[in-house]
């Protein structure tokens, strides 16, 4: 008899739908799985068959062949355990074959029959939706999976209580949207002593999504300031938490079947792989930059990381996406972050104190910054210098408004954003525009003009520069609540883009 059933398999974001075909016909006993299947699939015959055994049930002594369609896409992953174990059923008439065809399932399975957690639940969830089909899963994936809402979804703890629900025996009830965790008050912006400029450079890269490099001694209060920058940006928008969770989903970080309603901060190691960072691996996974996607990616120590990770983050930050290049597929992640940088001017990080700098300076600190080339320099809106805070400037009481305030400014500084890319969905900040909608939405004045060019033919500041530029300079007005770019706007962008020490 034949039965299929199905289920589905990764490609990056997509999780496309694979039908799974089981025969059981006469000939030598056998249990084949054809259609391209790694070698996590491939043993899911014998974790099936010992489970099988464990609810007394014996493979007849025929030949039972699995086939996975499409034969020529890529079969990974132990969640082909349960669809599996499914249509194999199905075709031994042990649970009703034209259920089981309406049914996308996944699932790993344990020797004594119980279903394990696996990663995608929610894309599963969604190609689920779009069949118009059940999703049968393990029931810790349950309340992951309800997040889609479209598509009805049992989450079972064990192969048997699905066989039971299948059979009409005892029913599994509807998997119900995990609960979202109430927000942990984050660290606020007044905890940073002095510093009122980076202050208000973490407000601007906020409000207009604008990539950050500071560079500062050590204990300026560089890494201070990257972690409140999360505080105040605002919440994800339901499209945003959907597309963030699904990556997440993939990477097996959420939590409890909860969905991520706050924006990801993500800060790897200086001694991360660009596997790590960018995505790959032997299943070509989401790196770092995709899992901040929609959130912050901080990279302390920047010129501590090889050569290598640092030229891999070109390209996405332009284009919002990484394209990881494998022999038998291209599979792409969305990757729009808030790249924050931080710095020391040198290997000691002590070039700008004379007393205690050493013996190589300036040199050794023109060495240690010149491991960050030109090009990806260019791509930082913000760049910034952190002094030293001085000792005396501890004892005093807080100053400067606190998160919620400059989240608030930066919050209407978004609606205004998202009211004027209204009509481009590929844009939702200014750090998005180009082209001829930027000199639209960049108009300024006579005054405002005539200093950028003098700047830009001075300076020698680059196209993507003087782009850039114009980019932060309408954020800043957007924080005035001013329809027209004017001359202050633009002599403060130009004074986060020529530092000269960055």
């Amino acid at each position: 008899m034949l039965a299929r059933t199905y289920t589905v398999a990764f490609e990056g974001l997509e999780a496309r739908p694979v039908d799974v075909q089981c025969a059981v016909s006469p000939g030598l006993p056998g249990f084949s799985i054809v259609g391209l299947p790694d070698k996590a699939v491939s043993e899911a015959r014998d974790r099936i068959r010992t489970a099988l055994s464990e609810l007394g049930i014996a493979l007849p002594a025929r030949k039972v062949t699995v086939n996975l369609s499409p034969a020529d896409l890529p079969k990974e992953g132990a969640h082909f355990d349960l669809p599996i174990a499914l249509s194999l059923l199905a075709a031994l008439e042990l649970v009703p074959a034209d259920k089981v065809a309406r049914a996308v399932s996944i699932g790993e399975m344990s020797l004594d029959g119980a279903l394990v957690a696996v990663v995608g639940a929610l894309p599963a969830a969604m190609t689920a939706a779009e069949l118009d089909a059940t999703l049968f899963c393990p029931e810790a994936c349950g309340a992951e999976a309800a997040w889609v809402g479209a598509a009805s979804v049992h989450g079972a703890p064990s192969l048997k209580a699905l066989m039971d629900h299948l059979t009409g025996n005892r029913p599994l009830p509807e998997a119900v949207a995990g609960r979202i965790a109430a927000d942990a008050t984050g660290p606020c912006l007044r905890d940073v002593r002095g510093q009122d400029r980076a202050k208000r450079a973490l407000e601007i890269a906020a409000a207009g999504r604008h990539h950050l490099f500071m560079v500062g001694p050590p204990g300026a209060g560089k890494s201070m300031l990257a972690a409140r920058l999360p505080g105040l940006l605002p919440p994800l928008s339901a499209r945003e938490s959907l597309d963030t969770s699904m990556i997440h989903s993939l990477a097996g970080t959420l939590d409890e079947g909860g969905i991520l309603h706050r924006r990801p901060f993500q800060q790897p190691h200086h001694t991360a792989s660009v596997a790590a960072i960018a995505g790959g691996g032997k299943r070509a996974g989401p790196g770092q930059i995709s899992l901040a996607h929609n959130g912050v990616l901080f990279m302390d120590e920047f010129p501590e990381f090889p050569r290598a990770v640092l030229e891999t983050l070109r390209q996405p930050i332009e284009t919002g996406e990484v394209t990881i290049a494998r022999a038998n597929a291209h599979v792409r992640y969305p990757c729009r972050f808030l790249l924050v940088a931080a710095a020391n001017p040198c290997r000691c990080g002590m070039l700008f104190d004379a007393d205690r700098a050493c013996t190589r300076a300036p040199a050794c600190g023109e060495d240690y910054m010149g491991k960050i080339s030109g090009p990806l320099m260019d791509r930082f809106d913000l760049r910034l210098e952190v002094p030293a805070v001085e000792v005396s400037d501890l004892a005093l009481p807080p100053s400067g408004d606190t998160s919620d305030v400059v989240a608030a400014r930066v919050a209407a500084a978004r609606d205004i954003q998202s009211a004027r890319y209204a009509d481009m969905p590929d844009v939702t900040v200014n750090a998005d525009v180009s082209g001829d909608r930027l000199m639209e939405v960049a108009g300024t004045d006579a005054e405002g003009q005539d200093i950028l060019l003098r700047a830009t033919d001075r300076f020698r500041l680059s196209a993507r520069g003087y782009h850039r530029v114009l980019k932060v300079a309408r954020t800043i007005a957007d924080l005035d609540s001013s329809d027209l770019v004017r001359r202050p706007h633009i002599a403060e962008a130009l004074s986060y883009r020529l530092v000269s020490d960055c």
